[in-house]
């Protein structure tokens, strides 16, 4: 049996051992949410339901294996049979066995952000668009804007008005390219990271057999981050609860950040409207903080006009109350930050000990330059990922177009690494990839 008794806290057992129907998890920073969700992933398996009929959605592929390896642990292996993953990962799963009912191969090619851009760049070469203006868009902005897009549900134009206003004057040119960047994806078999939301909504709402199947497959499901949600993956959560209405949300309308990228607060407001009878639970006892700090973030939070009422509280008393400090310009501030580094360091506070947070990586530019010069050692954290790496990209490309020919975005990265290097030298870098381990 698990011991879930002796583990969590009262509203966190309340939570796990919630059995029918619609649950909202408030879950303030630091209350245990990640253990909440996973006792009850545990708690679940433990009742007698087939893991595989567990649903459990994150925004990230590595939170959802913690979870499940945490649950594995309270219990046994069968929790890595619960079916989990990320909105974009579930709806690949569900498109390759539904696809074609959609005008889509099951072998359609998912690109990426990289290979997004380079297709808007090759399309937006073809038509002629931009040519010698400085003014027009660059590829990441095109990208940005046309995601934008898609996960606000908004059309093209009204995006630009209300978030690019200074490109309305390429207006035209834009919805051109807009429209022949779809076109060019379905005539060839591609979907973007986008697209799998889209497609995947659009089968679950005009094929209602096959929305039905699959809601059927799953007698809970579980979202983490509900605050995050826009609305297309809102949508989804609603229809895939449609038959067993077992859908528990956990997350905090106080932590929504990413309107920028969609992310849509209303949705966790608004969700006991869509799903009526909801029960609201709230986990506000904080395992991070000192109580200084929940003080100061109770009073910011309080100020909200839209909420769930909370109260974050900490059994940890004492710490130093926060602090806002005032400086004339950047390099102020870093040698503000190198006075308390030093200052912590003389009352022996090791350095690994000690983080400064960046909203953007290039915000530490400055620091970075001051600590050189005061022999400070440091450890950035950030840069690209292993797959966004070129010559992992161009592996990458090869195999795309073998499981899919008709992937015009890998064809035009190899022709490109073809011409850069030449035949002989292409072969070569095959050889010396194969040689260090890294293909």
């Amino acid at each position: 049996m698990i011991d879930s008794k002796n583990h969590l806290n009262e509203a966190q057992y309340e939570a796990v051992n919630f059995d029918q129907g619609p649950l909202l998890v408030i879950a303030g920073a630091g209350s245990g949410k990640t253990r909440t969700l996973t006792y009850r992933v545990a708690r679940l398996v433990e009742a007698g339901v087939l893991p595989h009929t567990i649903l459990l959605l994150t925004f990230t592929r590595k939170a959802s294996q913690e979870m499940l390896q945490r649950a594995s642990r309270l219990l046994d292996h069968r929790c890595e049979n619960v079916s989990g993953g990320t909105f974009h990962s579930f709806a690949n799963a569900m498109l390759r066995r539904h696809a074609t009912h959609l005008g889509y191969d099951r072998s359609f090619t998912i690109i990426d952000r990289a290979d997004m851009e380079n297709l808007i760049v090759m399309l937006k070469k073809e038509m002629g668009l931009g040519k010698k203006d400085r003014t027009f868009p660059k590829k990441g902005t095109l990208a940005s804007l046309f995601s934008r897009s898609v996960n606000k549900v908004m059309p093209l134009e009204d995006v630009i008005y209300d978030d690019y206003p200074h490109f309305a004057t390429h207006m035209d040119a834009l919805e051109q390219l807009y429209h022949a960047y779809a076109l060019h994806k379905s005539q060839h078999n591609l979907m973007d990271y986008d697209d799998l939301l889209v497609v995947f909504l659009r089968l679950l709402k005009d094929f209602p057999d096959i929305r039905r199947h699959i809601s059927s497959d799953y007698e809970y499901i579980m979202v983490d981050e509900y605050q995050d949600t826009n609305q297309i993956q809102a949508d989804i959560v609603y229809l895939l609860a449609s038959e067993k209405n077992n859908v528990m949300v956990v997350g905090d309308d106080s932590q929504s950040i990413y309107a920028f990228r969609g992310a849509e607060i209303k949705n966790i407001l608004s969700f006991p409207d869509h799903f009526p009878g909801t029960t609201v639970i709230r986990l506000e006892e904080n395992y991070r903080s000192v109580q200084p700090i929940l003080h100061l973030t109770n009073q910011i939070i309080d100020q909200a006009a839209y909420k769930y009422t909370k109260t974050l509280f900490s059994r940890k008393e004492g710490g130093s109350r926060p602090c806002l400090t005032m400086t004339s310009d950047e390099n102020s501030q870093s040698r503000f930050i190198i006075d308390h580094i030093r200052d912590l360091s003389l009352k022996g506070v090791r350095l690994n000990r000690i983080a400064v947070l960046f909203r953007a990586g290039f915000h530490s530019f400055d620091l970075e330059i001051e600590l050189g010069k005061e022999g400070i050692p440091f450890v950035k954290v950030g840069g690209f990922k292993f797959m966004e790496k070129a010559h992992i990209k161009d592996v990458l490309a090869h195999l795309k177009v073998i499981h899919n020919p008709n992937d015009s975005v890998s064809w035009h990265r190899i022709l490109l690494l073809l011409n850069t290097v030449g035949p002989t030298g292409a072969a070569r870098q095959f050889i010396d990839l194969k040689e260090t381990g890294a293909g």
